[in-house]
This record gives C-alpha cells, sequence and structure tokens, in this order.
C-alpha cells in the first residue's frame, strides 16, 4: 500500500471548514422539530374550520355561542405541550443511541459524533459501522461493504485504496483509512440515509381510517353549511329581512351549531396526544419510538422474528474448548492449531466468536503471531483465513461451508460438530492448507485438512423464557432466524421454550425455496431457520406479507438491517451496529428483550382505545349531520345552539374520551377499525339524530309554540339539548362498557356533572339551559322516553341492516 501522511487535518484546518460550510450535518433527528409539532397541531383543515365558524359567530356578537372556537384553541396547546414534552424525552433518549466515528487529526484517533466530520477529514471505517460521508479509501485492510441501501444488492463488495465508498454504505468486515470526499448534503446518499432516521409517517389502519372519515366530511360540510345559512335565513323572512332586522346574526349562529357538530375535530389531537403519551411511557423504560405512528404497529403484529444472537441470547460468548479431530497429535502441533486460531481470531474488528477466542487462548499465554496474509470473517462467505509464517494457510468458518467446498468425504468431521451444535453450543471448524490464499478474489482451497473443531458457548438471556411465554399466549408466532447452525439455534430455542412443551422444527435457510410463496408455505412449519444470509431475511419478511401477517424484526447486526427495514415494525438493541438503529422505528437502549411486551402491549391500548374514542366522535359526527340534513329539508330553525353541543360534546365526549384514551387496555388488535367504528356509530347517531328532529317537529305542535316567538324557540332549543345529553350518555355508556369497574362510575359522574350544570345559575345562563317547568316537563319527559325507545331499535335493528347489505354485496 502506498504511503499515507497519518497527520489528518488540524485545528486550524477544521475550523475554517467549520466556517465554509463543509461539515456533515444533516436533518438526522428523531423526532420533528418544534416548528413542525406546531403547525402539524395549529394548521389543519378541520382547525381552518373551526376558526371561520368561530370568527363568524363573534361578528355577530354572540360570543357565547363561540365557546367551541376557545375549546380547540385549548386542546391544540394541549397537543403541542404534550408532543413537546415527547420530543424532550425522545431526543435526550436518542443521545443514549447515537453514533460516534474515529477520525484522525493533528496525529491522533479521536471519536466524534458525526455532524462534526468536516470534509478532507481522515476517517476509520469499522466493521459494523454505517459510512456517515463520502469517502475515497486510502488504506485497507480486507474491507467489505454491504451497499444495500444504495443498490439493493445484498453482496458484499471489497474496497481497494483509490475506490470511492458512498455514505449509507455498510462496513462488514474488515478496516479502512479514507479521506472524507463529500459531506452533509452534497453526500451521494445523504438524503437516502436522513430518511432512514428522521421523524416520517408509517402506514397506520387508525390515520387511514380517520383520514377517511375527514375526507367524506371535506365533501359534506361545506354544501351543508351553504344550504344551513340559506335554510336559516329564509326561516326569518329571506336576505333582505334577516339583513334589515339584524337576525342574520341567528341565522349564522344557527348555521354554525350544525357545522360545528359535524366535525370530530378532537379525534385527530386526540390521536397524537395518544401516540405521544405511548412514546412517553415507553421512553421511561428505556425504549426510543422513533416514528410516533409505530405505537400502533406494535398493536398489529402477530409474526416476531427474531435474531438469535443479542436478542435470545445477550451476545456473550465463552470460549470452551479446542477438539483436535485426530487424537494422536503431540502437544507441539496442538499449539500450532492454537495459535493459528488465535491469529485467525486476531482481526482489527472480532466478531463475537472471535473475541470469545481472543479472550480464552489469551488466558493461556498465547499472543499474536506473524500473518503475511489474511482474508477477514465475511457473514456472506462465513470463513477467514490466514497465511503464517512458514507458508502455511489455515482457516476457520462455519463447519458445513467449509466441509462442502472441500475435496475429500468429512461427513463424520460435520458429524461431530452437528453433535455439539445440538447441545447449543457454537461450532466453528479449523483447516489447514499449503496452497496460499488470494486476497482480491478468495477461495478455500478444495485440498485443506480439518484439523479441530472449535467449540464456543452462548449466554442465554435470563428473560427469555418468560418474554416468549407472553408471546405465546397473545398469539404472536416468534421464529428465531439465525446466521448460526440451525442445530444450535433449535438447541438454544429448545432451552428457552419457543414453541412451549413442543420441539421448535429447524431449517437450514441454504435449503429454502427461492420462490416468495413457496418460501411463504414452507415458513408455517419452521420455527428456527439458520445458516440465513442478510438478503434470506429480508425475503423471509416479504413471505409473511405475503400470508398477511404484520411482522416484527428485532436485531443488532448488519445483517438484520434489510430485514429490519422491511418489516412493519423494526426492533433494534441499544447496542446495535449504527446502520440497525439507523432503520429500526424502534430501539430497546439497555438491550432488554423483556421490553418487547411493554411495547407490544403499549400498542394494543393505543389502538383498543382509540377505537372507543373514534366511536364517541362519529357518532357526534352522523347526527349532526342527519340533524342538518333534516333542517335543510324542512326549512325549519335549527334545534339547538353552537354551546350547547359545546355543552354536551364536552361532558359526553371530550373528558370522557381523554380518560378513555389513556386506561390500561390489553385487547389483541383486529383488522377493520373503520369499519367497526362506523358500525358502532350509525346506530347511535342515527337515533340521535332521529330523536331530536322528531323533537323539533312534534313537541312545538303539542306545546302549541310558535318558532317565530324567540322564547319558545329558546324552550325548543333547550329540549332538544337535554336530549342530545341523555343520547350522548346512552352512547358514552355503550363505549365504556363494562360497567361494573371505574368505568360505570365515570359514567355516573360525567351524567351528574350534566345535572348539576343545568342547576348552577352561571353555567345554565351561560349555555343556554332551562330546566323544564309546568307542560313543559311532561313534554321533555315524554321526549326523553321515545328518544330512548328509537335508541334502543336503533341498536337493534340497524346492525341488521347492516350485515344484510353487507351479505348481498358479498354474493352478487
Amino acid at each position: 500500500m502506498p504511503e499515507v501522511d497519518m497527520t489528518g487535518l488540524t485545528s486550524e484546518q477544521v475550523g475554517k471548514r467549520v466556517m465554509q460550510g463543509e461539515v456533515n450535518i444533516t436533518q438526522d433527528k428523531s423526532s420533528r422539530s418544534i416548528g413542525q409539532i406546531i403547525r402539524s397541531n395549529v394548521f389543519t383543515l378541520f382547525n381552518a374550520i373551526i376558526a371561520v365558524a368561530m370568527v363568524m359567530v363573534l361578528l355577530t356578537g354572540q360570543w357565547r355561542d363561540s365557546v367551541f372556537g376557545f375549546v380547540i384553541i385549548i386542546n391544540t396547546g394541549i397537543g403541542i405541550l404534550t408532543e413537546l414534552k415527547a420530543k424532550r424525552t425522545l431526543d435526550k433518549l436518542s443521545i443514549l443511541v447515537a453514533s460516534t466515528y474515529l477520525i484522525r487529526r493533528d496525529g491522533i484517533n479521536q471519536e466524534i459524533a458525526h455532524d462534526r466530520i468536516v470534509k478532507d477529514d481522515l476517517l476509520w471505517v469499522r466493521a459494523g459501522d454505517q459510512v456517515p460521508a463520502d469517502l475515497e479509501i486510502l488504506r485497507t485492510w480486507g474491507l467489505e461493504l454491504d451497499e444495500s441501501m444504495l443498490t439493493g444488492e445484498s453482496r458484499t463488495v471489497r474496497k481497494n485504496p483509490g475506490d470511492t465508498v458512498y455514505s449509507g454504505s455498510t462496513a462488514v468486515s474488515g478496516l479502512a483509512l479514507g479521506r472524507v470526499a463529500a459531506v452533509g448534503a452534497r453526500s451521494y446518499a445523504a438524503t437516502l440515509t436522513a430518511q432512514a432516521k428522521v421523524y416520517k409517517k408509517t402506514h397506520s389502519d387508525l390515520n387511514a381510517g380517520i383520514n377517511t372519515i375527514l375526507k367524506f366530511m371535506t365533501f359534506l360540510v361545506v354544501p351543508l353549511c351553504v344550504l344551513l345559512i340559506w335554510t336559516q335565513l329564509n326561516t326569518v323572512g329571506g336576505w333582505d329581512v334577516a339583513i334589515a332586522t339584524g337576525a342574520w346574526r341567528q341565522a349564522v349562529v344557527s348555521a354554525v351549531a350544525g357545522v360545528v357538530g359535524m366535525i370530530p375535530e378532537g379525534l385527530v389531537l386526540l390521536t397524537s396526544l395518544n401516540f405521544a403519551v405511548a412514546a412517553m411511557r415507553l421512553a421511561r423504560k428505556n425504549t426510543l419510538v422513533q416514528e410516533l405512528e409505530s405505537v400502533e404497529t406494535l398493536a398489529r403484529v402477530d409474526a416476531l422474528n427474531l435474531d438469535k444472537t443479542g436478542t435470545i441470547t445477550d451476545g456473550g460468548i465463552a470460549f470452551d474448548r479446542l477438539v483436535m479431530l485426530d487424537d494422536t497429535v503431540s502437544q507441539s502441533e496442538r499449539h500450532t492449531a492454537e495459535q493459528a486460531l488465535y491469529d485467525l481470531a486476531n482481526e482489527s474488528q472480532p466478531n463475537g466468536t472471535g473475541r470469545a477466542i481472543l479472550d480464552g487462548l489469551g488466558e493461556q499465554g498465547i499472543t499474536a503471531g506473524d500473518v503475511t496474509a489474511r482474508v477477514p470473517f465475511s457473514s456472506a462467505r462465513k470463513w477467514s483465513a490466514i497465511t503464517t509464517a512458514d507458508s502455511a494457510t489455515w482457516y476457520m468458518g462455519a463447519p458445513e461451508v467449509v466441509i462442502a467446498a472441500l475435496a475429500d468425504n468429512h461427513s463424520t468431521v460435520l458429524h461431530e460438530a452437528n453433535s455439539y451444535a445440538e447441545q447449543g453450543s457454537r461450532v466453528v471448524l479449523l483447516a489447514r492448507s499449503s496452497a496460499p490464499v488470494s486476497g482480491d478474489d478468495p477461495t478455500l482451497d478444495p485440498s485443506a485438512t480439518p484439523v479441530a473443531l472449535v467449540v464456543c458457548t452462548e449466554r442465554i438471556r435470563p428473560d427469555a423464557e418468560r418474554t416468549l411465554a407472553w408471546f405465546r399466549e397473545q398469539g404472536v408466532r416468534c421464529r428465531i432466524i439465525s446466521g448460526d447452525n440451525p442445530r444450535t439455534v433449535a438447541a438454544i430455542a429448545g432451552k428457552v421454550h419457543l414453541t412451549g412443551d413442543t420441539t421448535p422444527r429447524y431449517m437450514d435457510a441454504r435449503d429454502l425455496p427461492g420462490d416468495i410463496d413457496a418460501l411463504a408455505a414452507t415458513l408455517e412449519d419452521v420455527d428456527v431457520l439458520g445458516r440465513v444470509l442478510p438478503d434470506q431475511k429480508k425475503a423471509i419478511v416479504q413471505a409473511l406479507h405475503k400470508r398477511d401477517h404484520v411482522v416484527a424484526m428485532t436485531g443488532d447486526g448488519v445483517n438484520d438491517t434489510l430485514a429490519i427495514k422491511e418489516a412493519d415494525l423494526g426492533i433494534a438493541m441499544g447496542n446495535a451496529a449504527p446502520a440497525t438503529k439507523a432503520v429500526a422505528q424502534v430501539v430497546l437502549v439497555d438491550s432488554k428483550f423483556s421490553h418487547l411486551p411493554d411495547v407490544v402491549a403499549r400498542g394494543r391500548q393505543v389502538m383498543a382505545n382509540m377505537e372507543r374514542v373514534a366511536s364517541l366522535f362519529l357518532v357526534k359526527t352522523v347526527y349532526s349531520a342527519i340533524i342538518s340534513i333534516g333542517v335543510v329539508l324542512t326549512a325549519m330553525p335549527y334545534p339547538y345552539l353552537p354551546r350547547h353541543i359545546t355543552y354536551v360534546g364536552a361532558l359526553t365526549i371530550g373528558a370522557p374520551a381523554f380518560i378513555l384514551a389513556l386506561a390500561p387496555n390489553t385487547r389483541r388488535y383486529i383488522p377493520g377499525f373503520l369499519k367497526r367504528v362506523v358500525a358502532f356509530a350509525l346506530p347511535g347517531g342515527i337515533a340521535t339524530g332521529l330523536s331530536v328532529l322528531l323533537c323539533a317537529w312534534i313537541v312545538p305542535r303539542v306545546m302549541h309554540w310558535s318558532l317565530d316567538n324567540p322564547a319558545d324557540l329558546e324552550s325548543l332549543r333547550a329540549t332538544s339539548a337535554i336530549i342530545l345529553f341523555l343520547m350522548g350518555m346512552f352512547v358514552l355508556s355503550r363505549v365504556a362498557r363494562p360497567l361494573n369497574s371505574w368505568r360505570g362510575a365515570l359514567v355516573a359522574f360525567f351524567a351528574i356533572c350534566g345535572v348539576t350544570g343545568m342547576l348552577i345559575p352561571f353555567v345554565a345562563n351561560f349555555f343556554a339551559l332551562i330546566i323544564p317547568t309546568g307542560p313543559m316537563v311532561t313534554a321533555t319527559i315524554a321526549a326523553l322516553a321515545i328518544a330512548t325507545v328509537i335508541f334502543l331499535v336503533c341498536i337493534w335493528i340497524v346492525p341488521k341492516i347492516g350485515r344484510i347489505i353487507t351479505h348481498e354485496t358479498k354474493t352478487r
């Protein structure tokens, strides 16, 4: 290799480049900025509609009917404050998993953050590093890169001096020194790398369902608003009379009452709040949620792919013994094999097995020998090689891979290796050859001779068995996918009772079919897969998707990156490679597998509770739309005021929804969120809408009220508000079931609050609430009785009609 100036940049040169903006700064925050949080909570379509409606009411001088606008302002403020708190929590936690890089400045090596790297820095690329900027390789010691994030090819690529390495590539093995050629936004893959790390929207059944509701309401609200204003103006004598007498003010207020009721304004806000609160709760348990929407994905997971090392085992490996295949070898020959084994493991960045061998043999007094050539270990090849001073070439690798490349039959050696593997040990084969090894295009000499088996043991996490049992009880199918010997992995899976009392079924990934459909069918009967390549892990996730599974993938190594990114939910360990953490939605900061039940349970809580909450909000949307259509068709005054819907909505929807959304709930998520929400909301919404309309049509005739008389109209609206409150409590009772717990107390509390508010003069005057007296008592009781009957009938008959329509649609 050519000589390289190892001084690196001086502090003065670094300062100059910083002043020139040649710093590796990209938008790689793990949470949204303050500006994004404020914009997402304030500048929404429905906030705009509410704001316009509020301004319209304020222009009429009826400020008490604009209270709904102030409630939105308060709720939006709560949403912003909650997300800001979540942001602070997540940003602090993300510091714990931030990656650092080794650079050379002023003649010494320094660990710095990626955003302090400047152009022309000398950067060390180590195995497991994700390259943070574009580099020109100056020197290399067997560097192999995974460029799959750039090219889609999973094959590793060797780099030589003079080659260019692009940001986003991942070092699989070896070591190299490079000069930074491009930084920040100028680097080739800066945007690709940033997209893997910043806050981003993920597919969400919850958000998709809510967006469908909101899109429908967008088309419904605008024309209905126009029609309502036109109808309400006609009820007071038309445009000319309304403007001349000032009656237009009451017409606008009445129209706004219909529009405000149709908007599920708190639903989107409460969804964001729920996600943010869940993320904060998980953060307290050292779990970093890099995408808030991924909390929902947790609830839908039914297939969990586990990487053995770092998940089932704690990553700790201990060198057990070296088993010579020839019992008659001398002590000197054994020492030679041990020396070769030490030198094979003594790479610049040894993997776990290599470190265990170095520690074990180092305790026996063995130190580094003279190595003239080296082929570093590669997860794709699954072997490494060295040439020693006596011109002997030694290989160390997976027994089945090495033996498969040899010309002679060594089935007895493979059988012995498998017997150790079946006991849960990690086994590698040591072989010797006299042929030199090439570093440019490394191949294994077919005439090599197996010399010894290296037996290492892995430490199983103490919480693994308990955690796997929890997933079995919850109906989540767990599979272990590993690059190790399938027998070894299956033995460990048996120890932690992966499949309960049955023996785990294992398979060598080299026997897996290449076709995705065939692979999907094969996976149904497999619990453990060994010798899995990185691209196969990705294919396994794709195959599970073919069977409509929602897949979570855990891992800590570079070879897990592709699968973690492909999965619906990627979960990385805190000690994972930078590339793995970059693409994962969830990072277990302290690398504890036992946090996963908390993670999944929190997701289920969000989804189950949001289904309850969405049902509450949608009921109001349904009955407001029905009442508005009825008012337009019959050209009658709107039967209640905006302040009525504010009062009733706060006690039957807003406050209860907030409490229910944060309540404990472990129900497993079932697909069909929108269908169930609509099916629940229609009966209650139809019943409420019909009850209010019938009250507005019948009660004035029975009571001989003239709706042209302000006092009579006020009485009608007060009666309608009471009906709204009763129906709201009925709906809340259905949502909060079962009522034989704190939920029953919750419903009773808000019912008492509603009645008590009517008895407080200030509250009653502010919200235009009237306690029925005289003949009005009889009319109100009759109206409430009819509303109750309508509610019971709708609860019984509407679902039946829905099932009939659905059945006819399917069989057509």
